[in-house]
C-alpha cells in the first residue's frame, strides 16, 4: 500500500482545479504557437539556454528502459540526443514491455539492468526499492528536484522518506476529446455533468454516429475511466481509502460508480464496436478512429488524458479546431482531476546515471519534449510558450496551477499485481466488466479477491 500526502487533498481544490480547467478550455477554440519565448534562467558555467549544469562524460555509456512507444518515445529520443551533445555521453533507449518491473526483475536477474528505467506507477517505485533496485537521487538531482517541483510531486518520488524518483512525466487524466465536427452536426454541446454527457451521446447516436470509442484492449484505459467517476461520484477521502485498500471493492461506492459506468458502458451501440470491438482496440486505435472518416467517423468521443494528442497528431485532425477536449463532466458534486505520471529511477549508480536524473529533473529536458506534443510536465519552471498550442497549454497551466491539489492515479498507487498488469488484477476484471456490465456484483466480488491477494502480499 501507499499513503502519500500529495493525494490527501479536499474536494474543494480538486472541483476548484477542475473550475479553472473547464474555465481555461472553453477558451481554447483553435491553435496557435508563440515559442518564441525562451527560458532565459542561466546557469553559470552552463550552455547558452540551459538552466542546468551537466558534467563532461565522454565515452561513458547509460541504458534508459521506459514502455514508451511510436512517438512518444521518438520524442524522448531528442531529449537524450540532448543529453548526449551537452555530456559526451552515448544513450541507448530499451524498449519495455508491461509490467516494467517484471521487465526490469529478468534484466537484473541477467545481469544487464539499464541504468536509468521510467516507472509509470508509485506503487512500482515502490517495489524497485524494497527489492533493492533503486538508488537514491543524489545532491544535483535532489537540487534540480527541490528547485522546479511542488512538494506533492517530490513526495510521490519518495520511498521511506528518501528521494528515488524524478516525475519527468504528468498526465491529466480527466479529459475527454471529441470529433467538433461530429459534435457539430448531431447539435451536440460541451457536456458538464455526467446527465448532459449521456444527453450529448444520445444527440450523436441519432445523428448516426456512435458516441463512444473505447480502447478496451488496453486494461488501463478501463481503471481511469473508474477512477474519474469515482472520484467525483464517492469523493476524495473514499478514493483515498480504496486507493490504499483500507475500505474493500465490495463498498457500496463501488457498486455506484460500477453501476454509473455500465450506463456508457452497457449501451452497446453508444461505443464503437460493441464490447467485442473495443476489447480488440488498443488506445491509439481509440484515438484514431475518432477523427478519421470524415463525417462518418467510428465515435465522436474518446476519454482519456493529455496525451492523446500524441495519436491524434497521426490523423489529419488540428488539436483546438477538428479535436476539441472538455474536462470529464461531474458525475457527483465536483469534477475529478486524476493525474499520473512517470518517474525517473536510477538502478545502476553511476556519474553518468545521476547526471541523466539531474537533467530528467530540469526544465531544460522537459521543454525539448513539451514543443513535440503530446507531452506534459509537472516541472513548474518549465515555459507555457514551450507547448505547441493553445489546447496544450491550457492543460499544462492549469497542473502547474494546482499545486499539490490533485488525486494520483489509484490503480498507480496500487500493487502491480493488482493495478498494473495486462490480463490480471483489476485491468482484467474491467475489462470483464465491460464485456458484461450487468455483472456488478460479481465484478466487485473479483475486484475484491485480486485487491486482497495483491494487498496481502507486502507489495
Amino acid at each position: 500500500m501507499r499513503s502519500n500526502s500529495s493525494t490527501i487533498r479536499t474536494h474543494r481544490a480538486v472541483t476548484t482545479l477542475a473550475a479553472l480547467l473547464a474555465g481555461a478550455l472553453a477558451l481554447t477554440a483553435c491553435s496557435g504557437s508563440d515559442n518564441d519565448k525562451k527560458d532565459d534562467g542561466d546557469t553559470s558555467g552552463a550552455p547558452t539556454g540551459s538552466t542546468v549544469t551537466l558534467p563532461k562524460l565522454n565515452g561513458e555509456k547509460l541504458e534508459v528502459a521506459a514502455v514508451w512507444t511510436g512517438t512518444e518515445q521518438k520524442n524522448f529520443k531528442q531529449v537524450l540526443a540532448e543529453f548526449e551533445k551537452r555530456t559526451g555521453a552515448k544513450v541507448t533507449f530499451v524498449p519495455a514491455q508491461d509490467p516494467i518491473i517484471n521487465f526490469l526483475g529478468s534484466k537484473i536477474a541477467g545481469g544487464q539492468p539499464p541504468d536509468v528505467a521510467l516507472l509509470p506507477q508509485p506503487g512500482a517505485v515502490k517495489q524497485a526499492v524494497h527489492k533493492g533496485w533503486a538508488k537514491p537521487l543524489g545532491a544535483d538531482a535532489l537540487k534540480e528536484l527541490r528547485k522546479n517541483y511542488s512538494p506533492g510531486w517530490q513526495d510521490i518520488g519518495k520511498v521511506d522518506g528518501k528521494s528515488y524518483g524524478v516525475y519527468y512525466k504528468a498526465a491529466n487524466k480527466s479529459l475527454i476529446w471529441y470529433n467538433a465536427k461530429a459534435f457539430e452536426n448531431a447539435g451536440a454541446k460541451e457536456p458538464k455533468s455526467w446527465q448532459d454527457l449521456l444527453t450529448a451521446a444520445r444527440a450523436v447516436y441519432d445523428s448516426g454516429v456512435t458516441p463512444f470509442s473505447v480502447g478496451g484492449a488496453d486494461g488501463w484505459t478501463l481503471t481511469d475511466w473508474f477512477e474519474n467517476v469515482y472520484l467525483s461520484q464517492a469523493g476524495p477521502e473514499k478514493y483515498d481509502q480504496l486507493a490504499q485498500h483500507k475500505i474493500k471493492w465490495t463498498d457500496p461506492s463501488v457498486k455506484q460508480a460500477l453501476t454509473t459506468l455500465a450506463q456508457v458502458w452497457g449501451r452497446k451501440d453508444y461505443v464503437a464496436g460493441g464490447a467485442d470491438g473495443a476489447l480488440q482496440t488498443e488506445f491509439p486505435a481509440s484515438v484514431t478512429q475518432t477523427f478519421t472518416g470524415g463525417d462518418q467517423p467510428k465515435a465522436a468521443m474518446v476519454y482519456e488524458g493529455d496525451f492523446a494528442q500524441v495519436n491524434i497528431g497521426d490523423t489529419k485532425a488540428k488539436v483546438g479546431t477538428d479535436a476539441k477536449v472538455f474536462p470529464f463532466p461531474a458525475v457527483g458534486s465536483g469534477a475529478p482531476v486524476v493525474s499520473g505520471g512517470d518517474a525517473a529511477v536510477v538502478l545502476k549508480d553511476s556519474k553518468a546515471a545521476q547526471a541523466l536524473a539531474t537533467f530528467l529533473a530540469s526544465p531544460d529536458a522537459a521543454t525539448i519534449q513539451a514543443k513535440l506534443g503530446g507531452y506534459l510536465s509537472p516541472n513548474k519552471n518549465v515555459p507555457e510558450s514551450a507547448y505547441p498550442n493553445e489546447v496544450q497549454r491550457t492543460i499544462a497551466k492549469a497542473l502547474i496551477a494546482s499545486g499539490d491539489d490533485f488525486r494520483f492515479d489509484m490503480s498507480d498507487q496500487a500493487p502491480q499485481a493488482f493495478g498494473g498488469t495486462p490480463g490480471k488484477g483489476e485491468w482484467k476484471d474491467l475489462q470483464d466488466f465491460l464485456k458484461n456490465p450487468k455483472d456488478v456484483a460479481g465484478t466487485q466480488a473479483q475486484l475484491e479477491k485480486d485487491a486482497a491477494a495483491a494487498y496481502g502480499n507486502g507489495s
